[in-house]
């Protein structure tokens, strides 16, 4: 493995390690030591590369957001019609539901922080906002928002139930936001 300067790739390195620790044993379980074990680097990268665990937790939380608002992003935009945005929803809402637990734990180890800290709530706004962009193109912007917490809280319910509803009932909840009375 490169060191020092010739690896460019260690904080990219530090910060994937920061989120699959937080999936193995939370946020509280977050610190220096184990995640410089983890990325295999220097202890001493930790402190050369972020400034605190604030700012690791930040920025990884950061990686994080980006990589599921481009989930969205993809889904709505290859969209042409209503119809074909409504389809893409309930894709989403179906994916991020059956795939793999780690985007459900990140999303709720972040929501965890942003309960307690402002510049979490300040995080997961801009990442409602990104996420409502897409939606909005195909919906309007009070439907978005709604289309958004629909997406997530059916997302979740999914997740955990152990019998999960099917994308019949998603397509229903989506079709009675999406279609004006």
């Amino acid at each position: 493995m490169a060191t020092g300067h010739t690896d460019p790739q260690r904080r990219e390195r530090i910060l994937a390690a920061t989120l699959d620790h937080i999936i193995d044993e939370g946020v509280a379980g977050v610190s220096h030591r184990k995640i410089a074990a983890r990325a295999g680097v220097p202890l001493g990268s930790m402190t050369y590369h972020f400034k605190g665990i604030d700012q690791l937790l930040h920025e990884a939380f950061t990686h994080f957001t980006d990589h599921v608002a481009a989930i969205f992003e993809q889904r709505l935009n290859g969209a042409h019609s209503a119809e074909q945005a409504r389809e893409a929803v309930t894709d989403l809402i179906h994916e991020l539901s059956d795939g793999p637990r780690r985007d459900l734990i990140l999303t709720h180890e972040l929501y965890a922080l942003a309960a307690r800290h402002p510049e979490y709530r300040e995080l997961t706004r801009k990442w409602m906002i990104r996420s409502r962009q897409p939606l909005a193109r195909h919906f309007g912007a009070e439907t978005a928002r709604q289309l958004d917490a629909l997406i997530e809280g059916l997302a979740l319910h999914r997740a955990l139930d152990t019998a999960p509803h099917d994308r019949q009932l998603t397509r229903e909840a989506i079709r009675r936001i999406t279609t004006r009375a």
